[in-house]
């Protein structure tokens, strides 16, 4: 048998090697006979260790952007609520790469400081108005509650973003040295002119009277005789109590109500030119804003976009409501300010918009650009709106004025 299975191998496999192989084989089958008959089984091989796992992977999470941002207002003012609502909505836009945190007035540097701060880097970020910095430039005011020019505030942001105003309003910043990124939200309903200790029945009764305002409508009630302080809303009751000033306006039924207007007086004067088309600034510190990634630029920017429909829902909800809270729960003396007043008041501003013109080509070239707007949008707006005070009167009976 061994011959013939060694004549059936290939040529090039020699017969010592084939019998070395059989012989092992066979001593291999033999052994495992053996090992049967004694009823031991054949112990398997070892089997090879396991190799050690692997160290986890260290997973390195990206370090969260964090931007400081105070807001010029009072603890109290639904203003911090409104600067709430942009800040929300970025941080959630965000997806925890970047986080504002948010801060009242006071908490670093007082209200009429803001701009300063956000320009040297002492804040990364904050909520104000232009008018709070236009001892600065008095065009700074234009961004805000400048010169009536027959548009409302809504229609005056529309020149900020589509009427060549916010490359205006770069271009003060890059002449004024400041080294700030800015946008805007939330055009504010028409200002009252404020509350008084007595109603005010006439522009003469203006004359002389210490008055609370800020920005370019602090010129404007000086032209009108009014002797006038300038101060942050915070100080304005206070101010009342002492004698400082006998009169003032802040913005608007809820923030006037929560900080105690009507603890201080009772005759609250509804509607006014002094400041009728302003909103808010949300400053950037240019560096910080710079060094930031492309998404989260516009997450800053389209924030505003965002919290500007927002913010003026807030507003029609709080302020209505707080005006009949302070007419029935209060009872102070809503009045709507006398056609007189505005008379005055319109004629003032063309004298101040002159002067100023006049001494300054910045300013000119500003109001143009807005007059271009104005002019345009507003011809659009009063042929086609809706008499709506009509319909109002129509369902619920005449204003009274």
């Amino acid at each position: 048998m061994i011959k013939k299975l060694l004549e059936d191998q290939s040529p090039e496999v020699k017969p010592s090697t084939f019998r070395r192989k059989f012989l092992l084989g066979a001593a291999a089958t033999a052994s495992a006979v053996a090992l049967a008959a004694c009823g031991k089984k054949e112990e398997p091989a070892p089997k090879a260790a396991a190799p050690a796992p692997a160290a986890p992977a260290v997973v390195v999470k990206p370090s969260v952007v964090v931007l400081k941002m105070q807001g010029a207002w009072g603890a109290k003012d639904i203003f911090n609520e409104m600067a709430e609502e942009y800040v929300n909505r970025v941080n959630e836009m965000a997806g925890g790469r970047m986080r504002i945190d948010y801060l009242v007035a006071g908490s670093v540097v007082k209200p009429f400081e803001v701009m300063d701060a956000v320009h040297k880097g002492v804040l990364d970020a904050g909520h104000q108005v232009t008018v709070y910095w236009y001892g600065k430039s008095k065009v700074a005011s234009l961004f805000g509650s400048g010169p009536i020019n027959g548009n409302n505030a809504d229609q005056n942001l529309g020149w900020i973003y589509r009427g060549g105003g916010l490359a205006l309003y770069q271009e003060l910043l890059q002449n004024l040295g400041l080294d700030v990124v800015g946008f805007f939200a939330m055009p504010m309903p028409t200002q009252p002119l404020g509350w008084f200790k007595k109603p005010v029945k006439s522009a003469a009764d203006l004359n002389g009277l210490k008055y609370r305002t800020v920005g370019l409508a602090a010129d404007l009630m000086q032209a009108m005789g009014v002797k006038v302080t300038q101060l942050p809303g915070g100080e304005i009751v206070p101010a009342m109590e002492r004698g400082v000033i006998e009169a003032f306006e802040f913005n608007n039924p809820t923030s006037d109500m929560r900080f105690g207007a009507q603890d201080v007086a009772k005759n609250y004067m509804m509607g006014s030119y002094h400041q009728a088309m302003e909103f808010f600034e949300i400053l950037f510190n240019k560096k910080k804003y710079e060094s930031l990634p492309a998404d989260l630029k516009a997450i800053l920017r389209y924030g505003a976009e965002a919290a500007n429909s927002s913010n003026m829902w807030t507003g029609m909800d709080n302020y209505s409501r707080d005006l009949q809270e302070l007419k029935t729960k209060h009872k102070v003396n809503v009045i709507r300010t006398p056609q007189s007043i505005f008379d005055a008041q319109i004629k003032a501003w063309d004298v101040i918009t002159k002067k100023l013109s006049d001494e300054d080509p910045f300013f000119k070239k500003v109001v143009a650009s807005q007059h271009a707007w104005a002019k345009r949008v507003g011809y659009y707006h009063y042929f086609n709106e809706a008499d709506y005070k009509r319909g109002y009167e129509h369902i619920f009976g005449k204003l009274g004025f």
